[in-house]
């Protein structure tokens, strides 16, 4: 299990799951569980048993389906209701028939909290957490306890709040973290807080921070720099409102730029890695611009940052990558200048001269004035590259012509049908699709046409349609620009098309991603 003189606690299963339009089942709460298993942090917080039948499954089914090999699985609760014993409260029961080896109890710390939504006394509280903390250490449990609101208690009674702590820690609980439950805190403040708590009580604390000022993990930071030995957060920063500290962040953090030794450098390794699993898992698109798991956190654009990184790297790279399992990515842009073609080249395995780079840097700043976008479209930049090069683009096949016709049915049914004309290997073929919409019916024309000829072209599938209208001012005659993402059992790749008409703008990106999937699947052309 992980050293217990720093603990990383992830609470993704339980607080992560209360952000908007977020819902796990069972089995995705189990598979989360292993990536962040896999990650190497301390404690897992699996959920609330006894408060919702999804969580008390879940530990349940953990007992025999996960098998961890760094974390401990903690079981959420609150102490025990005003006016009766702990071991007689069924949620307490609850989480005793978890078997989770840890409880972490919510308990209030701001006397406003107190008197108003428990409607008992500042005594009671009191009673309430020695007496819930107690009985759980007597169960043979280990205890964690958050102080819920108790920055904002401590402003409002700071005697109180810390209180709060003592009374907890002398029951016996392990671990005290201090929760920014509203997220309002700024990092000198609550470091100030924190100090004050860790030199008057002398219990060991943690800390939980939201993220409703942007500061969730500056906070945390701050918190472990005042004296916190346990920080908690989520995967991706998930959560309700603005989310919770990201546990991701935090980590690197600690671990790259401060020197903790929290996860093997290996797991460390496949923390981009396990980021976008988890945020498949969660079917919530991950946020390219995350730091050092966004497939952006190490993207240069800028022609000035692509010369320094031409020379150095680490000029304009605050780490390397790798240590996180990321990659270096160069972007094309009217921004660019040579360094930023040359580099981009040479991960595409060509070493340009000074004059193909600038001329390839002339003819990209020339195409993005018309509209076409090359950082979001790394294969038609490469067909671009294999032109300036003189390394044609393969033909396999040429266009004689192709129409689109849509048609509404009398039963309602709107059905859209392409015909192509194409010549390849020395055949003029004619062929027809049919689709629910333009493009899908010409994509569908395009492969009765090639399949036959290139095989390869049936592990081809388009898997993302993006249009921009470019000049708003013109209304439906504006410019349009369409991106189109494919895959095949290898990977993915995006082409780009731009025309006044959206349907030619479409079939330039298709045309170029069935080109770039031959061309991936190592064909020559006739």
């Amino acid at each position: 299990m992980a050293d217990d003189r720093f603990h990383v606690y992830d609470t993704t299963l339980r607080d992560g799951a209360q952000q908007e339009g977020l819902n796990l089942t069972v089995a995705d709460k189990l598979a989360i569980a292993r990536y962040l298993d896999r990650l190497g942090v301390g404690f897992i917080e699996g959920g609330w048993p006894g408060a919702n039948p999804k969580d008390t499954e879940f530990f349940r089914r953990a007992r025999t389906e996960l098998d961890l090999k760094h974390a401990q699985l903690a079981a959420f609760g609150s102490t025990r209701r005003p006016g009766m014993k702990a071991a007689d409260d069924p949620l307490v029961a609850a989480l005793r028939e978890s078997e989770a080896p840890v409880v972490t109890l919510v308990a209030k710390s701001h006397d406003r909290h107190v008197e108003l939504a428990l409607r008992t006394t500042l005594e009671e509280n009191l009673e309430m957490i020695r007496d819930t903390v107690s009985h759980l250490r007597a169960e043979g449990r280990r205890v964690f306890l958050d102080a819920e609101h108790f920055f904002d208690g401590y402003r409002s009674n700071p005697a109180y709040a810390l209180e709060v702590i003592r009374t907890a820690a002398e029951a016996g609980a392990d671990v005290v973290a201090l929760c920014d439950t509203n997220g309002g805190m700024l990092p000198d403040e609550l470091a100030d807080v924190v100090h004050e708590a860790v030199t008057a009580t002398g219990a060991r604390i943690g800390i939980h921070c939201h993220d409703d000022s942007g500061c969730a993990v500056a906070n945390t930071l701050a918190a472990v720099k005042a004296g916190a030995t346990h920080v908690q957060g989520c995967a991706n920063g998930y959560g309700e409102r603005s989310g919770n500290a990201n546990i991701f962040t935090v980590v690197a953090n600690l671990q790259l730029k401060r020197g903790y030794d929290l996860v093997p450098p290996e797991s460390l390794r496949e923390l981009t890695h396990i980021a976008h699993a988890i945020s498949e898992i969660t079917n919530v698109t991950p946020n390219s611009h995350q730091p050092y798991v966004g497939v952006s956190a190490f993207a240069h654009k800028a022609g000035l940052h692509a010369s320094a990184i031409k020379v150095d790297p680490m000029l304009y790279q605050h780490i390397d990558p790798a240590l996180v399992g990321n990659d270096m990515r160069m972007l094309v842009s009217d921004m660019a200048g040579r360094a930023s073609v040359e580099l981009k080249g040479r991960a595409l395995g060509y070493e340009l001269t000074r004059e193909q780079s600038t001329a390839l840097v002339e003819r990209v700043k020339e195409l993005e004035a018309q509209g076409y976008t090359f950082e979001a479209a790394d294969a038609s930049f490469e067909l671009l590259l294999r032109d300036t090069v003189g390394e044609l683009r393969p033909r396999y096949f040429t266009v004689e012509s192709w129409r689109v016709i849509v048609e509404r049915r009398p039963d309602g049914e709107v059905v859209s049908e392409a015909t192509v004309k194409l010549n390849a290997k020395g055949e003029r073929i004619i062929a027809t699709g049919e689709g629910n919409g333009p493009v899908n019916a010409l994509d569908k024309a395009v492969r009765v046409a090639l399949e036959r000829l290139y095989p390869e072209l049936a592990a081809v599938e388009l898997i993302d349609y993006k249009v921009r209208i470019l000049e708003g001012s013109h209304g439906t005659g504006a410019v349009t620009r369409v991106l189109i993402t494919s895959s095949d059992t290898d990977g993915e790749w995006s082409t780009v098309g731009v025309d006044e008409n959206i349907i030619e703008a479409s079939w330039q990106a298709l045309e170029q991603a069935v080109t770039y999937g031959l061309l991936r699947a190592g064909r020559t052309a006739p």
